[in-house]
């Protein structure tokens, strides 16, 4: 999920050199939530992680 994240940010990025500013918003903006939903799962991770040990 964080390459997805780390992709959407590199199209957002290359969109906003071209010029294209819709198109930057919204990869900007799925990287974003892509990358709390990441952020979320790891922290749920770690914690479900140390009850097993």
């Amino acid at each position: 999920m964080l390459r997805w994240s780390v992709t959407f940010l590199v199209i957002a990025l290359i969109a906003g050199v071209l010029g294209f500013a819709g198109i930057a918003a919204s990869a900007a903006g799925i990287a974003k939530i892509l990358f709390f939903v990441f952020i979320v799962l790891f922290i749920i991770s770690l914690i479900l992680g140390k009850r097993k040990v």
